[in-house]
């Protein structure tokens, strides 16, 4: 049986795991809520710029493959953009994307990775301190993105990432992120950033289109509906991301708490048959002096 003591201590010590876990899960509840909104809030804009896009291009006789965004090139030398949280505590959630990006390279890029041309881009502290212990280029200027999550601040790193493009510092940028389902399930996502596919500046037949006025040109407004779509698709990768880590602690901290409680369950039951244990020894250690005293 185990000492009554060291069983206490353990117990004290659960219960007080189990309040520090139940008060970050109310914690990621409360920062779910806010970053849930903000991803709400944003689809519809992205929706809408979307369908003008795909509007305005339709019948527009632009050759797409002359934008700076859409150049297809052999690749040479690739960035991949790996969004992470700053913190732990959240399950698979940082190890699901670290080990999606190292498939990437192993699969897709193996080849330039043995030229020590692939360069991974950690957005957020787990993902630096994986990245940054490995034998692989990375770019940690932009790591703390998430302590001041805004457009303004996401907008800079998308510049960042679109100038290198054009300046061909990269022939090809990759997005791996973790996009927001529900609390309980968070998807990984491989995403080409750069060059922007054809699909995605086209209409389809079957779109609508709607006949706007232009001022200035079609090709005018098409060439600055690209670069803004960019950003904004940047900016949606960080807010799913930001949205799924909360849901992804929110989840494992409730499931912590659950175990803490199973834990505290079976060490109380421990806990009354040591004791019961303890008190039966000691009455049978009295009447066995009782009856020892009585037959001398």
């Amino acid at each position: 049986m185990p000492n009554l003591k060291e069983v206490r201590n353990r117990i004290k010590s659960v219960n007080s795991t189990q309040q520090i876990t139940k008060a970050m899960k109310m914690v990621s509840a409360a920062k779910l809520r806010r970053a849930q909104d903000a991803v709400i809030q944003m689809r519809p804009y992205s929706q809408k710029l979307s369908s003008i896009m795909a509007n305005v291009s339709a019948g527009v006789s632009i050759d797409l493959s002359e934008n700076p965004y859409s150049e297809e090139r052999v690749v040479e030398k690739v960035l991949i953009v790996c969004i992470t949280s700053d913190r732990g505590l959240c399950g698979a959630f940082n190890g699901n994307v670290v080990k999606a990006v190292n498939t990437l390279i192993a699969s897709k890029y193996s080849a330039q990775a043995a030229k020590g041309n692939v360069w991974v881009m950690p957005l957020g502290k787990k993902g630096n301190d994986y990245f940054s212990k490995r034998k692989v280029n990375h770019v940690t200027d932009y790591v703390g993105i998430f302590q001041k999550l805004n457009f303004e601040e996401v907008r800079k790193v998308a510049e960042v990432v679109m100038k290198g493009f054009v300046d061909h510092s990269f022939d090809r940028v990759e997005l791996v992120f973790n996009e927001f389902k529900n609390v309980a399930t968070q998807i990984v996502r491989t995403a080409q950033f750069l060059p922007l596919q054809q699909d995605v500046t086209t209409t389809s037949q079957n779109s609508t289109t709607i006949d706007y006025i232009f001022e200035p040109s079609k090709e005018e407004i098409v060439k600055e509906l690209i670069p803004k779509s960019l950003k904004l698709a940047f900016y949606s990768a960080l807010l799913e991301s930001n949205a799924s880590e909360h849901g992804a602690r929110m989840t494992a901290m409730d499931k912590a708490t659950e175990n803490a409680g199973e834990l505290l369950k079976d060490l109380k039951l421990t806990y009354n048959r040591s004791r019961q244990a303890s008190i039966t020894k000691e009455i049978l250690e009295i009447v066995g002096g009782a009856e020892a005293l009585a037959s001398a």
